[in-house]
């Protein structure tokens, strides 16, 4: 995305906001992919990035989660930033950090609400429990 232009997106407009709202160092994003099923949500593939600014834009972020060779209607990143620095996590901690993530969404998928989630278009999106049949 250039300097000037409009985000297209909820996502562009995110992360526009995400970046600077801190340190210019960027911050580190905990990306997880969710196949979405009628009432159900399954996680099939998770990762971190550490962004440094906001050239990526929803186009380019899509073929970049295409590339894990998953089918995904859904993405939820969870920015964070190393409390010392400002900036990124180091990859021990960005690890950590993911394992504990990828548990707590298996115990329960409300927690995708915890970060910014979003459909396959870069919408804005959430969880929300539904009664059993």
């Amino acid at each position: 995305m250039s300097t000037g232009e409009t985000p297209a997106t909820d996502f562009d407009r995110w992360l526009a906001e995400e970046y600077a709202a801190g340190d210019p160092a960027g911050f580190t994003a905990l990306i997880v992919l969710v196949r979405i099923k009628k009432a159900s949500v399954k996680p099939v593939a998770s990762t971190y990035a550490h962004v440094i600014g906001t050239e990526l834009d929803w186009g380019a972020t899509t073929a970049l989660l295409n590339g894990a060779g998953k089918r995904w209607d859904g993405v939820a990143f969870f920015p964070r930033r190393d409390h010392r620095s400002g900036g990124p996590l180091d990859d021990v901690s960005a690890r950590l950090w993911r394992m504990d993530i990828e548990e707590r969404i298996g115990d329960d998928r409300l927690v995708l609400n915890e970060g910014h989630f979003f459909d396959a278009f870069g919408r804005r999106m959430r969880i929300d429990e539904v009664e059993a049949d």
